[in-house]
């Protein structure tokens, strides 16, 4: 994978990388920019920020998409500047990052834990409920959180000028949405909504390729169907629904030990 910037609308660019194939997103005003994004480790973050400096000196603003590590956990790099997400983004952060940290760790090989025990864990210090718009450089970018989906806390950048949507992990290509933390029931409508209010052919999903707006419809109408096999089940049982979901079998549990939780009402 090439990991170069790629200028995806007016100096809007994508920088798709082989870690965790993750997407940073990164716009440029006149003396400012917005990066979107900043990996999972200070090593990883350090390699952004040059690569940042490749396109523009400007100072930058950061915009984290939602709380899980491979999208913050580089924060402490782009300080001094402002770093904004949605509230319970700085919330999780603060609450469970070194939960989350401790099962990273055990989950990735040896020659990579001592990368993200050196993490700083810093959390967004501007954050918002509903929507939020930034000046970048006398570019108007929106920050817009739909409702809950792949986590409580997803934030979409709009870019209206340039036509471009960074909708973060609410869009997946290249692998099944990712459900460890999600409301499954929830999701197809966020995405809806998303796809109803936004405009802009360009949608970069928080990894993967970027991808227009008939993917993100599928995808939408695959989670639509997803919910509503959820829901069936959890009246009717699995044994004769488990095949019709469209993902792996450990995919497929994730969602309906998710879902179950939300019918059962155990999660908010």
């Amino acid at each position: 994978m090439n990991e170069r910037w790629r200028e995806i609308g007016d100096r809007v660019y994508v920088r798709r990388h082989k870690s965790f194939d993750l997407n940073v997103g990164l716009v440029v005003g006149d003396e400012h920019c917005l990066v979107i994004d900043t990996r999972m480790s200070h090593r990883e973050a350090a390699d952004l920020v040059e690569a940042v400096r490749k396109v523009t000196t400007s100072p930058w603003t950061v915009v984290n998409s939602h709380a899980h590590f491979d999208h913050c956990y580089g924060n402490a790099l782009f300080r001094p500047g402002e770093i904004w997400g949605h509230v319970r983004c700085a919330e999780e952060l603060e609450l469970y990052g070194e939960g989350q940290r401790a099962r990273v760790i055990a989950s990735l090989p040896e020659a990579r834990r001592k990368e993200v025990e050196e993490v700083a864990i810093v959390a967004p210090d501007q954050t918002f409920t509903t929507t939020a718009t930034l000046d970048i450089g006398g570019r108007s970018v929106h920050l817009r959180h739909f409702g809950l989906g792949h986590s409580s806390n997803d934030v979409v950048t709009h870019v209206p000028d340039a036509g471009v949507i960074f909708a973060g992990d609410l869009v997946e290509e290249g692998a099944p949405p990712a459900f460890e933390d999600s409301y499954p029931l929830d999701w197809p409508v966020t995405v809806a909504a998303m796809l109803a209010e936004l405009t802009g052919d360009v949608v970069v999903p928080g990894h993967g390729a970027v991808v227009d707006r008939s993917f993100a419809e599928a995808q939408q109408a695959e989670l639509a169907a997803v919910a509503g096999l959820a829901r069936r089940a959890h009246v009717e049982g699995l044994r004769d629904l488990i095949g019709r979901f469209p993902y792996p079998e450990e995919t497929t549990g994730q969602v309906i030990e998710r879902a179950f939780m939300q019918l059962d009402s155990h999660l908010g």
